[in-house]
């Protein structure tokens, strides 16, 4: 019935009225409407009384039930259409009949249920009015003829039933389409939060990834100059005294590990300021979109909360249209809010995958591979160097990965293996590059450099190799050694930055499932040619 509107209007915080009213300025614009058809209907029965041969005192309280009964049209406005049908005979309740049929085609009632009403209202008014019509006629002693009275009968049954049940009619049709409106901002509000906490998702997790990289390029960077530094440092120690020359020379190979050391970290710091510069006005133009959005939405329910109800209990189709322009202004907004948050996450994303290509860019090359196995020469290990193929450049983060598996590889057998020799073998292939490092067992009576292991190396290196969706294979070999083998397929630069772009994009489950399954089935055949490297 007509009172939906009104509990929504009171569920969203509106006063609520007592009973079925859903504010009290709805139950005192019923009560006016009440006394009004009670006095009318009484005026009225004083001339049924006569007609009828009753007390005046009898039609008088019948016109007072009847027309108060008009304070019962929000909640049964059926029973209130037939009783003004009822008392139509009695040519009583025209403003009963009137607001009662508005009522009605306004309310939630089946249309078939509003026409068949309208329909027996219009023939009673139909029917009295003829009747009406011709008994004065015959008092009067004037003649009529035989169109005339049908004709008035018809204006007047028309006058009084078609106008209130289209204004009625109307008045629903603009309240439900409030209604949707409103469905849609909610629908829309819904979106803009879960959008908000889904970048905030993808916020948290970019920052760990983040951190995980940062990690992962300190310890390559660090564990492996240091490492060579303390080897340095135990065969200056042993040679101080015996061979001064040769301690000058480890001493000045300390001092280049130490330089180039902080010549690295002072790229990497770098590049994290430049990310930094980069992510920031992203993020501030996404909290200004997501802001916008809210304050957008807020004022929407209240709004269409009022439109609702001021349909339903006045009855203006004005209001109805008020309501729908208040509610087409918060949709508006909140649309634009959404876009702007899009478009604030792809220049995030976009920013992020630019700095983290800058980063790549500024990474070690393959080219460089030879001065690395020259340091750990220098550093007393026999390390072999070999290269299959054709040697042409690859993707910056390819060549990058490659050299810091190598450089991992040599640093574990510095640590671990002290005294044995090493194999490191580089395969240009048509689409990947393939590294080998091989190591012997450690010799005996060599001297432990006491170097701490926090467990990181072989997790880094795979983590490096499956982000570009390599294979990755490490372990024991049967001489007593150990094995790394990395097989890493080509990448272009563009496919470089979109990689860096999808890392930063992918957030739902579907395209979470979708990457894992792509990798692992891109995996499996990496991982067998690693191991048959």
């Amino acid at each position: 019935m007509s009172s939906s509107g009104e509990e929504a209007a009171g569920a969203r915080g509106a006063p609520v009225g007592p009973l079925w009213w859903g504010r009290r300025r709805s139950l005192g614009l019923d009560a006016l409407l009440a006394v009004a058809s009670a006095a009318e209907c009484a005026a009225e029965g004083v001339v049924f009384a006569h007609d009828a041969g009753i007390p005046v005192v009898v039609g008088v309280l019948i016109g007072l039930v009847v027309g108060a009964t008009l304070v019962l049209r929000r909640r049964w406005p059926i029973a209130v259409v037939l009783v003004s049908i009822a008392v139509t005979p009695a040519e009583m309740g025209v403003l009963l009949a009137v607001v009662g049929l508005y009522t009605l085609a306004s309310s939630e009632v089946p249309r078939r249920i509003t026409a068949v009403l309208a329909g027996m209202a219009g023939v009673g008014n139909f029917l009295v009015t003829i009747i009406g019509f011709r008994r004065g006629a015959e008092s009067s002693g004037l003649g009529t003829s035989v169109w005339e009275a049908p004709m008035f009968a018809t204006l007047l049954t028309l006058g009084l039933t078609g106008p209130p049940v289209l204004l009625g009619l109307y008045v629903r049709a603009r309240r439900r389409l409030v209604e949707s409106l409103r469905e849609r901002a909610d629908g829309l509000e819904r979106e803009l939060s879960l959008l908000a906490e889904r970048a905030e998702e993808r916020a948290e997790w970019a920052r760990n990834e983040e951190r995980t990289r940062i990690a992962r390029e300190m310890h390559d960077v660090v564990a492996h100059r240091v490492s060579l530094m303390v080897v340095h440092a135990a065969a200056l120690q042993a040679v101080a005294l015996k061979d001064p020359e040769k301690a000058s020379k480890n001493a000045a190979l300390v001092g280049d590990m130490g330089r180039q050391a902080l010549t690295e970290l002072r790229q990497m710091l770098g590049v994290l300021r430049s990310e930094d510069g980069l992510r920031a006005p992203a993020a501030g133009g996404g909290a200004a979109a997501v802001a916008s959005g809210a304050s957008a939405v807020s004022p929407a329910g209240p709004s269409a909360g009022g439109s609702v109800a001021g349909d339903s209990g006045s009855g203006g189709s004005g209001v109805g249209a008020a309501g729908a322009s208040a509610e087409e202004k918060p949709l508006a907004s909140v649309a634009a809010a959404a876009s702007a948050a899009a478009e604030a996450a792809e220049a995030a994303e976009a920013a992020g995958a630019a700095a983290w290509g800058a980063g790549v860019l500024g990474g070690p090359r393959l080219a460089e591979l030879e001065a690395l196995v020259g340091q750990s020469r220098a550093a007393g290990m026999a390390v072999e160097l070999s290269v299959e193929g054709e040697v042409r450049r690859y993707a910056a983060s390819v060549e990058q990965t490659a050299y810091r598996v190598v450089q991992e590889a040599l640093t574990n057998v510095h640590k671990h293996a002290p005294g044995a020799s090493a194999r490191v073998r580089v395969a240009h292939r048509v689409a990947e590059v393939a590294v080998l490092v091989e190591n012997g067992p450690s010799e005996r009576g060599a001297a432990d450099a006491g170097l701490p292991s926090g467990g990181n190396g072989l997790v880094g290196m795979r983590e490096r190799v499956s982000t570009l969706g390599g294979g990755f294979v490490s372990g024991a070999t049967e001489a007593g050694g150990f094995r790394v083998s990395a097989v890493i397929p080509d990448r272009t630069e563009g496919a470089d930055r979109a990689e860096g772009v999808d890392r930063v994009g992918r957030t739902g489950p579907a395209a979470e499932r979708s990457a894992d399954r792509a990798a692992a089935e891109g995996r499996g055949g990496d991982v067998e040619r690693a191991k048959s490297a």
